[in-house]
């Protein structure tokens, strides 16, 4: 069942000064403190996706501040949110993920002031961040517009190689090269995107590539186009695929019957599961106008983001759909 499902009948009440809130299925929430002076609000915590608990905690803390990011804020507060077991882990192992998230939020010039620890079988890590953007930097994924192109700024199929080495079907040092592209931050692309002026954004994380391509459609009220051939990737993600690995998401079953993600006739099943991989601290997909398109790529090339490409485009429609060919 999915949030929307879940919070349907539930009066959230009405504050004028969010400016963004609930209704677009967005990656933060908005909040105007004093005019041109906006809180981002967020949090977000994830289980392990490597055994090394530093790295472990380097890439929950910059999955979590990569919301703010995507909404053209700067973090500057974070609260721990940890949910540790009470016995069988090592205090040191428990000590080295604090440290990698400590580590991320300094990279992002964000302050760690507090947290709150449960007691839970599983480990769980991520922050609770507090960001602040002027009136023009804020960036929602409802602003996209019919002839924006669409350029994504990480590689997708973390969650296949993540998935193939804790299942043993790809070899174990596949998943270091991917931990540290999770660990890398969006501040850069994040600049760059409010400097050029784009249209919308959005970070793409556990819904994968196809489910945050269709929350933009769906806010946006466009069609999202994808062209699998310029969409970076994890090599390893299709020898995971190769491997019999499955880790995608669900796009039905949700309460609109409309049809959500299309796939060209030409789209093999691992384009397909490439798309549908859930994602984690993955990169931003920015929807901008297209004479400042190549531009924006050349900025986040020379600033070191060098996976980003230019990989779709926006399409006006009738109803919201994502197309991938």
């Amino acid at each position: 069942m999915d949030l929307a499902t879940l919070i349907k009948n539930i009066d959230f009440g009405h504050d004028p000064q969010v400016i963004v809130g609930l209704d677009t299925a967005d990656d933060a929430g908005v909040y105007r403190l004093l005019p041109d002076v906006n809180l981002v609000v967020t949090a977000d915590f994830i289980t392990p996706v490597t055994d090394d608990p530093y790295w472990f905690g380097r890439v929950a803390g910059a999955n979590s501040l990569s919301d703010v990011f995507a909404m053209g804020g700067q973090p500057k507060v974070a609260l721990n949110l940890c949910g540790f077991p009470s016995s069988g882990v090592a205090p040191e192992t428990l000590s080295e993920i604090l440290r990698g998230g400590l580590e991320a939020a300094k990279l992002a010039g964000c302050q760690i002031i507090g947290g709150h620890t449960v007691k839970d079988t599983e480990i769980k890590y991520g922050l609770a961040v507090v960001g602040v953007a002027k009136d023009h930097e804020i960036k929602t994924n409802a602003a996209a517009r019919p002839g924006d192109a669409l350029i994504l700024t990480k590689p997708i199929g973390s969650g296949l190689v993540i998935a193939g080495c804790k299942q043993k079907k790809i070899p174990a040092d596949r998943l270091p090269p991917v931990v540290q592209k999770m660990a890398e931050l969006n501040d850069k692309a994040a600049r760059a995107m409010v400097e050029f002026d784009c249209s919308a954004a959005t970070d793409i994380t556990g819904f994968g590539l196809a489910g945050h391509a269709w929350e933009t459609a769906a806010a946006s009220k466009v069609e999202i186009k994808l062209h699998l051939d310029r969409i970076p990737y994890f090599p390893a993600a299709i020898e995971a695929i190769a491997a019999g690995v499955k880790s995608a998401i669900k796009l039905t079953g949700s309460p609109s019957s409309e049809k959500k993600v299309e796939f060209g006739d030409h789209v093999s099943q691992t384009g397909r599961a490439l798309a549908l991989d859930p994602q984690t601290s993955g990169g931003l997909l920015i929807a901008i106008a297209p004479e400042r398109a190549e531009k924006l790529l050349q900025r986040l090339r020379d600033d070191g983001v060098a996976d980003a490409a230019i990989c779709g485009e926006v399409v006006a429609a009738k109803i919201p759909l994502v197309l991938i060919d």
